[in-house]
């Protein structure tokens, strides 16, 4: 048994009891509560815009995440990790918008950056893991 970034990997196939103990998962969660922080202070007219973009991009990352853990296949778990990748570049996009639009401060936003920093660092190294064990 290895253990990747808080992920038991066994052969190719990384083995959880539920994608909710993966440590990547937990951490994607606490990302979803602070992009619906941010945003609750947003303009009333961007509620259908960049709040419903960022909530939307924001929820993904973890969802996609746990359809891959419970896919029980690593290709299709690598693939959802992709998805989940795009859904993490798109948040980091649409919240430089929202500081260059003044929505929030930048303040507030740079532990948002850097959980999507972080993030990332901890699935590329689970994807590298993956895509070697196959």
């Amino acid at each position: 048994m290895e253990v990747i970034d808080g992920h038991e990997v066994v052969g190719n196939k990384v083995k959880a009891a539920s994608y909710k103990d993966l440590l990547v998962w937990q951490k994607r969660l606490e990302l979803v509560k602070g992009v619906y922080k941010i945003t609750k202070c947003f303009p009333s007219d961007e509620k259908f815009g960049l709040v419903s973009q960022m909530r939307r991009a924001a929820v993904s990352v973890p969802s996609n995440l746990a359809e891959g853990q419970a896919r029980k296949s690593t290709r299709e778990f690598v693939q959802l990790l992709s998805q989940s990748e795009g859904s993490l570049a798109e948040l980091d996009t649409q919240l430089i918008i929202a500081v260059e639009l003044e929505y929030c401060p930048k303040s507030e936003a740079n532990q948002t950056f850097e959980q999507i920093s972080e993030l990332r660092r901890m699935q590329n190294s689970l994807r590298r893991r993956l895509i070697s064990k196959t």
